[in-house]
């Protein structure tokens, strides 16, 4: 049964996905407002999809500590299913994502067009430089930047090594980290097809203020992300927590 309800999951996200960016295509000769109102409209259908036919549903805890204002939100990465929550949690979010998405036709045009910072993973100091100048960009609309520190999705109970590239953005923009923790993972796993019903709790916790030392800002995001990220994993009932290990993670690859 649960892997008729994945499914029935994906034909829907797939089709209702494809039928409904093909619909609104002509929104791409308006004003990028119009694109973020279909990414809000898009991913509350395909929640609502999700909490329909399989029965996952989410809660957020902390809105209170959203700054008012460009805020960079460092939001620990399980699943495929927070890069799909960024867009509905947060409003008009510049989401740091890899550059091979733009390349996917008509989705890759809408995330073009909603104002999405693309990152060539291996540019290195031209990439880093990019990512600079248009969270800049970002910042001067008021938007948020969200951007995933670990730069790619870890299974449960792993925590990756925390990029450069976020520190290099909270050192230049001198705005808020809000760090984000979650425990999608343990219904919508790493590169699975499986889905199993519960709620995904997200953790919004205080923000970082701007200004403190590159380095203790990064251990303080990590504490702060992993702790709590872990505590969420228990709370969903996660049992045995295993000992973080990038040897172990490289070996799983």
């Amino acid at each position: 049964m649960k892997a008729l309800r994945a499914l029935v999951y994906n034909i829907g996200f797939f089709g209702g996905s494809g039928l409904l960016m093909t619909l609104a295509l002509p929104l791409l000769v308006f004003p990028r407002r119009w694109t973020n109102g279909l990414a809000h409209l898009w991913t509350w259908l395909m929640f609502t999809w999700l909490r329909l036919v399989v029965g996952l549903d989410y809660e957020v805890r902390g809105r209170e500590n959203l700054p008012a204002g460009p805020a960079i939100l460092a939001m620990k990465h399980q699943s495929a299913w927070d890069t799909l929550a960024i867009f509905v949690l947060f409003d008009d979010p510049a989401v740091v994502l890899k550059r091979e998405l733009w390349l996917i036709p008509v989705f890759g045009w809408f995330l073009r067009k909603h104002g999405t910072i693309a990152i060539d993973r291996d540019g290195k100091a031209a990439a880093l430089k990019k990512l600079l100048a248009d969270a800049e960009v970002a910042k001067a609309a008021g938007r948020p930047i969200a951007i995933f520190p670990e730069g790619t999705r870890g299974p449960v109970g792993t925590k990756l090594p925390y990029q450069a590239g976020v520190a290099a953005l909270y050192t230049q923009l001198k705005v808020p980290m809000v760090p984000i923790a979650l425990n999608s993972g343990l219904y919508w796993g790493r590169r699975a097809f499986m889905k199993r019903s519960g709620t995904v709790l997200v953790q919004i916790l205080p923000a970082i203020p701007p200004g403190l030392d590159r380095r203790k800002m990064m251990a303080r995001l990590e504490q702060d992300i992993e702790t709590t990220t872990n505590a969420l994993l228990v709370e969903g009932g996660w049992e045995k927590p295993v000992e973080n290990s990038v040897d172990q993670l490289a070996s799983n690859r």
